[in-house]
């Protein structure tokens, strides 16, 4: 029996296959990304957040000479400040790894 293009003339089972390859790749991307760290820092380096790119925070480095204890408002601003810039690499990174694999197509994600 042939086989007919559904609406349009497009091949169904043929898209449905490509939309489940892109969907295992996406998967695949998410994963490592979910593994891999990116840094932000403020206050010259003096404050480091290490975050995963599945928006975990791993770790705060934060250098001795920062820490005031008559000045606490300014090491937690620079936390603060350097949790945002790590969050904004995840971010940046996440959107680069995807569009590789989407080609630029604004995909949904679960980040």
């Amino acid at each position: 029996m042939p086989r007919f293009p559904g609406p349009g003339g497009l091949d169904m089972q043929r898209l449905m296959k490509e939309a489940q390859k892109l969907q295992m790749e996406m998967t695949r991307v998410e994963e490592e990304l979910a593994n891999k760290e990116v840094e932000g820092t403020s206050g010259g380096g003096m404050v480091k957040a290490i975050v995963t790119c599945a928006f975990e925070v791993k770790a705060i480095e934060i250098a001795p000479e920062v820490v005031d204890p008559d000045d606490i408002e300014m090491l937690q601003d620079l936390i603060v400040a350097a949790v945002n810039a790590g969050m904004s690499k995840a971010r940046e990174t996440n959107e680069a790894e995807m569009s590789k694999v989407t080609g630029g197509l604004n995909m949904p994600t679960k980040w």
